[in-house]
């Protein structure tokens, strides 16, 4: 098994250590680390004497910031052929992790945001904390969620994950668990004794110990309204309904006013046709084709400009308004990729 630097893999007395290891960037995905990370787990997977994965990121600040998205910048500039291998590669392994035959155990600490969620949130203990900050906001760079998000969003409760793909806004751990990204609740400075107790005891001995009741969550607080105001057939009569209605409410309409109007339609397009999809798999390769069209699109360049490059906050969408989107732009990027993600089942 080759180890290099951005993924550093051990193994301790039956346990697969990962960890992601780009403190610097808040371990944010490249393509050596989901290259790291599948060969391990393949490894693994027929190694008897290895029988449970964990997952963790060095540093304070966060599990996984999500992908290296100047990279992708860089490659949509010059025609987007490496975005789009890198996000094949991503997403094979998301479904690999969704049915990994081990206790595969991700520690959802500080931020886990876009990519960190695709490598986390489809394990089978998904333990998060008192720091945790997730979120999908892919919206806020002229792109949909992906890595599997749209699978988890459109399962949520109500329309609580409408309201967390369409702001972009970030979520507490108490939330993940509501909204079922995450499953346990271990309080932050209690995670190296537990990681400890993983590798000395095994998880259920671990979580015994160590996992507490999460506290409420205020996004399952906030229902009533998220319930009704993400309702609307479209994005701009959602934002219609939020006018008014509260604080809250109200926050989140200025927050989803910022974002990329045609990735605002196509999420919540793509989230609605999720929730119909039977698995992982096939919302994967939905992602892949919204994915796949974003890369030639106006706002994802100009999105990823003006938060990470330029940095100057102030993105010029194209369209400029979401009035201005039409039904044949938001089916564009449901498009069949070319070539289209495929899984290995579908190919033997």
């Amino acid at each position: 098994m080759t180890e290099n630097e951005d993924v550093l893999v051990s193994v301790r007395n039956g346990v697969g250590i990962l960890t992601l290891n780009r403190p610097k960037a808040i371990n944010s995905l490249n393509d050596a680390m989901v290259e790291g990370m599948s060969e391990a787990l393949h490894a693994w997977e027929n190694d008897g004497s290895v029988h449970t994965v964990l997952l963790t990121g060095s540093g304070e600040r966060g599990l996984c910031a999500g992908g290296d998205v100047v990279a992708l910048y860089h490659s949509a500039r010059d025609g987007g052929a490496d975005a789009r291998r890198f996000w094949y590669d991503e997403y094979l392994l998301n479904a690999y992790i969704g049915s990994y035959p081990k206790p595969y155990v991700a520690l959802m600490d500080g931020i886990v945001m876009g990519g960190g969620v695709g490598v986390a949130a489809h394990g089978t203990v998904r333990v998060a904390t008192d720091t945790t900050k997730m979120a999908m906001p892919e919206v806020g760079i002229g792109f949909i969620p992906d890595v599997g998000g749209t699978y988890l969003l459109s399962r949520a409760p109500g329309r609580l994950g409408l309201h967390a793909a369409l702001t972009g806004a970030p979520f507490s751990g108490a939330d993940a668990i509501a909204m079922g990204f995450a499953d346990h609740y271990v309080p932050h400075d209690k995670l190296a004794a537990f990681t400890e107790s993983v590798v000395a005891d095994g998880v259920e001995n671990a979580l015994a110990t160590y996992a507490v009741e999460p506290p409420a969550s205020p996004l399952l607080q906030e229902r009533g309204w998220i319930d009704e105001c993400y309702a609307g057939d479209t994005v701009a009569d959602i934002v219609t309904a939020l006018r008014g209605q509260g604080a809250a409410a109200e926050k989140a309409a200025d927050l989803i006013a910022t974002r990329s109007p045609i990735a605002l339609a196509v999420t919540l397009e793509a989230v609605r046709r999720a929730a119909k999809l039977e698995t992982l798999e096939d919302v994967l390769r939905q992602e892949y084709r919204t994915s796949c069209a974003s890369v030639k699109s106006h706002d994802f360049v100009e999105g990823i400009r003006a938060q990470l490059v330029d940095k100057d906050r102030n993105p010029q969408w194209s369209p400029a308004s979401i009035d201005a989107v039409t039904p044949a732009d938001v089916e564009a990027y449901f498009v069949p990729a070319e070539p289209d993600l495929t899984f290995q089942e579908e190919s033997k």
